[in-house]
């Protein structure tokens, strides 16, 4: 039976970035992944946004590894020559019943450590952005964009030059604690492991679940909210990202730009049972009526459907907006396993300050190398 120092289970961003990570701290590490190739889910199917951290309720993993994580993001970007840009976004308030809304988002932000929010009126905003029609909107500098492939690509390069290994089509049936590590079996084999993260993204509570030992009260309930993206056929009038106030499991349907300057808009929100990335084209009707709520002079037939992506939430009845569960033997009770429950957005801006925590909580499992 093969044994490993480190196994990551999933090659979404959030795993790459902590098997790099691992594999930098002179870890034997193998990443398995179940699709034939890496970022296959959640990490390829979104925004492709560097959230600056403003959404998130105080005091949560989310807001603390956003602010971090963009910090890192933006240097590991720089350094690395990764296509990005530093675009800002506007939080727009249509009309004045909306402002309440603005102002506590701006008071949440402040508490969550985003200090560089400034505010923008109407005659503000019909200089930076002639097209758009709002009362007033706070402007995030710090928002950015990135190309999700590239960082994919660059972190698995780290990884691997420092050894990780990458098994594709590595499809993980379940595991038990033993007095040797964690076994699990992969694709009817086993593999022997002393630490094992479970970076499995939105099957990460099913996985925990096929983890003989692991009591079923310690993993949590998920739910799956797909959102679609539609893209504008032709030019648009945008220099910014411009986002209308958070809704209900997600934060509105928002204007994205790519790094090519083409204009996508998403996600909504719809609440499914399985993961189905199917695009229902009906659903145009409803980015009309709400993107026209602050640009009127959106052309009829200009969107055309996209992709779709799926964010894992986790239901916890105290905290009803969901939040990253990071979760070691203090949760569950086995050494050596640590599991990654709810890596929805903001999870591609935290991800280096994910595996950052990762790592700390793997040190603890490790006798000195």
């Amino acid at each position: 039976m093969e044994k490993v120092d480190c196994v990551v289970i999933g090659a979404g961003v959030v795993g790459l970035a902590i098997a790099r990570a691992l594999a930098q701290e002179g870890r034997e590490v193998i990443v398995l992944e179940a699709e034939s190739a890496f970022g296959q889910h959640t990490s390829s199917r979104n925004s492709e946004v560097i959230h600056a951290g403003m959404h998130y309720p105080a005091g949560s993993l989310k807001a603390l590894h956003c602010l971090r994580g963009k910090r890192l993001l933006y240097q590991y970007c720089r350094e690395r020559d990764i296509g990005h840009r530093q675009t800002g976004k506007l939080i727009v308030a249509v009309d004045d019943s909306e402002m309440p809304r603005l102002v506590a988002l701006q008071e949440k932000a402040l508490v969550n450590g985003v200090t560089d929010l400034t505010w923008m009126d109407r005659r503000v905003l019909a200089e930076v952005e002639p097209a758009l029609q709002a009362h007033a909107a706070l402007y995030s500098p710090s928002t950015g964009i990135v190309d999700s492939h590239a960082l994919m690509l660059s972190l698995l390069a780290d990884a691997e030059a420092a050894g990780a290994v990458l098994a594709l089509q590595s499809r993980v049936t379940g595991g038990q604690e033993t007095k040797d590590g964690m076994l699990l079996f992969v694709d009817g084999t086993e593999l022997l492991a002393g630490t094992v993260v479970n970076a499995a993204g939105l099957t990460a509570h099913v996985l925990a679940a096929k983890m003989r030992g692991v009591p079923h009260e310690t993993i949590p309930r998920v739910r799956y909210a797909r959102g679609v993206y539609f893209t504008l056929s032709g030019r648009h009038p945008f220099s910014h990202l411009i986002y209308p106030l958070p809704e209900p499991g997600g934060l509105g349907t928002h204007l994205t730009l790519d790094l090519a300057g083409q204009a996508r808009f998403g996600p909504d929100v719809e609440w499914i049972n399985h993961i189905d990335y199917h695009v229902d084209p009906d659903r145009v009707d409803g980015f009309y009526h709400s993107i026209r709520r602050w640009w009127p002079q959106l052309p009829q037939g200009a969107l055309s459907p996209a992709y779709s992506g799926i964010r894992p939430k986790v239901i916890n009845e105290d905290k009803p907006e969901g939040d990253f569960l990071i979760q070691g033997q203090e949760g569950h009770g086995i050494r050596g396993l640590i599991n990654l429950f709810g890596i929805e957005s903001p999870g591609l801006t935290a991800c280096l300050s994910i595996a950052d925590e990762v790592l700390r909580r793997c040190r603890q499992y490790w006798a000195p190398v």
